[in-house]
């Protein structure tokens, strides 16, 4: 019954009299349908019983019995028509931007479904004979597109179904039998697969990208905030160490200040008595000097006389020639004062110095790396150990190949890590040895020719030759050392332009070269020097690993020879020069004073 009301319409149920749906629907002898009701009415108020349809007339007034099947499909057509009403009511009617219904007259409904073979876009009601009938069951459905006619070819006006490989475009059947008979084709369907392929590749990696960048956000922020932790830290640890000295400062003025308070209260109070004296010496004589005159004026000799010897003695007096007060002397004061503040400022300044050279001492060796030295590079005189870690002067020339990184004319090694950004640190054993040059160079350097180092070509080290340590500047610049290092620290902060260097075991500066301008990749340098005549600088370089007690070096196998007399040079054919700059000066008596 139900799929025989789908084919039924609206008007095959209604009553031609009331023009309604049946209501209690009958039936006539003659064979037509009315409401039970209307028809009886009809009759009622007819002089004749008589069809209102065929006008058939009836002797006899029939009698109406309901029609049960009539009845029923009638109360099917009620709920399908409501159902439909009810569903139509719950559609939206198509927004801005939303692909409307090509079939709704009046408020246009929003459309599910867009039929390729129709090119027709439908919503919810009008789309059912495509879901219902046969023929219209084959026709292809998308989600709703509203320029269907960007799916037709434009010049045979059929739907674009197939892909040219070939000239990588949609076209139609008819375009793969005239214009692309010999291209190479797919269905859309195949093409869409290897290019979702390739879309779920690039999305992979758009996503690899995204992360990168969020990963590099995360890194910056991560280095803004240590950034901001070490500001927070050196100004912390300025404030302490320049707060001490202010105090020690301030009280060595309140000192000064009282000392010569106390002078000047002591002098006055001195002068305080010899006043107070004076006075009641100054009294009683006037006392006296009053009696005196009294008697003198007297007109009575017999009175005079016998008074005269009758005054009392002359009161005890002092001296007062000899007496004078004498201003206490203030010249010194303030020199000695400022030397007692300086000695204290010293002892503050060391202490303080030798904490904040530990703190950073220990900062800058969280940059650590596993150094090793690169054969390729050393001079053909240097022995290197088996690990890589140790270099000294050997005897005689070895037969190393040929190799444009290797040095030819300087005594040199480089170590295999480079540095071109960020920062990174090392530590060198150089106890005893009495010639020995470190620090970092650029990949540039030319390493065929003799050279005196310094940072203008390319070089950044700090050595000790002939009892001198100095910075291989130009001019180079003599370290006033109290004692030399056993061991040296080698810190580079590429982007600070930045390379330092510490005395490992008493944590206090050798030297700093800073405002340097880094350009390609930094090498860690070696120099182990020459071996003297008394052998005193056989002993090799070590690199050590950070933060670890370094075991006594034990040659092993390594040739421990001597480098022939006639052959020795100092370290970088380097020569005494001038005197160091005001600069250098101040650098050199700072860092000694750290020491001390």
């Amino acid at each position: 019954m139900s799929a025989a009301s789908c084919l039924l319409s609206e008007d095959q149920f209604l009553c031609s009299i009331c023009l309604d749906v049946f209501t209690d629907p009958v039936s006539t002898p003659c064979g037509h349908n009315f409401c039970k009701n209307c028809i009886s009415q009809h009759w009622d108020i007819s002089e004749r019983c008589q069809c209102p349809m065929c006008k058939k007339v009836f002797e006899t007034r029939p009698e109406l019995h309901i029609k049960t099947f009539i009845s029923e499909m009638v109360s099917q057509f009620r709920r399908e028509a409501q159902q439909k009403v009810s569903s139509s009511s719950e559609q939206q009617a198509a927004k801005p931007g939303e692909v409307p219904c090509d079939i709704c007259t009046g408020t246009k409904l929003k459309a599910l479904k867009s039929c390729l073979v129709c090119l027709v876009s439908y919503c919810q009601t009008h789309l059912e004979p495509h879901l219902t009938m046969k023929g219209l069951k084959r026709h292809q459905l998308i989600d709703p597109e509203e320029n269907l006619e960007s799916r037709m070819c434009m010049k045979h006006d059929k739907p674009l179904e197939l892909f040219c490989k070939t000239d990588q475009t949609c076209v139609c059947m008819l375009c793969s039998v005239f214009d692309h008979k010999t291209h190479e084709f797919v269905p859309l369907r195949e093409e869409c697969k290897v290019k979702k392929a390739e879309l779920g590749k690039t999305e992979t990696e758009i996503q690899q990208m995204i992360q990168k960048r969020r990963l590099k956000i995360q890194e910056i922020k991560e280095s803004v905030k240590m950034s901001k932790d070490a500001a927070d830290r050196e100004k912390a640890e300025g404030v302490q160490v320049f707060t001490a000295l202010k105090e020690s400062v301030d009280r060595r003025l309140n000192e000064l200040i009282k000392e010569i308070e106390d002078k000047q209260e002591t002098t006055k109070k001195q002068a305080e008595g010899f006043i107070k004296d004076l006075e009641q010496e100054i009294s009683e004589l006037m006392k006296r000097s009053s009696e005196v005159e009294q008697l003198s004026r007297s007109k009575d000799h017999l009175h005079l006389l016998q008074s005269s010897s009758s005054l009392k003695a002359a009161p005890t007096t002092k001296d007062w020639t000899e007496v004078s007060i004498h201003p206490p002397s203030y010249e010194g004061t303030v020199v000695r004062a400022v030397v007692r503040a300086v000695d204290q400022l010293k002892e503050i300044f060391s202490k303080d110095m030798k904490k904040l050279f530990d703190a950073e001492l220990k900062r800058v060796q969280q940059y650590a790396v596993d150094v090793t030295l690169d054969p390729d590079t050393a001079h053909p005189y240097l022995i290197l150990s088996d690990d890589g870690k140790q270099v000294h002067c050997g005897e005689e020339e070895n037969d190393f190949p040929e190799n444009p990184k290797r040095f030819s004319e300087e005594l040199v090694v480089l170590g295999k890590q480079s540095l071109s950004s960020g920062r990174f640190y090392f530590e060198v054993q150089v106890k005893e040895k009495t010639e020995w040059a470190l620090g970092v160079v650029r990949e540039s350097v030319n390493r065929k020719q003799e050279i005196i180092p310094s940072p203008e070509k390319g070089y950044w080290t700090v050595g000790v030759y002939e009892n001198i340590c100095v910075a291989l500047e130009d001019p180079e610049v003599h370290l006033l050392l109290q004692s030399y290092p056993d061991k040296v620290g080698v810190f580079v902060d590429y982007e600070e332009g930045l390379v330092t260097f510490y005395d490992v075991d008493r944590a206090v500066l050798v030297y700093s070269f800073t405002g340097c301008s880094f350009t390609g990749k930094l090498y860690p340098f070696f120099c182990p020097g020459v071996n003297d005549d008394d052998d005193d600088n056989s002993a090799p370089l070590i690199i050590c690993p950070v933060n670890q007690s370094v075991k006594s070096f034990s040659m092993g196998n390594v040739d421990q020879s001597k480098f022939k007399p006639s052959q020795r040079r100092s370290p970088n054919n380097r020569t005494q020069q001038n005197a160091p700059d005001e600069d250098h000066k101040i650098r050199s008596e700072a860092a000694e004073q750290a020491e001390l």
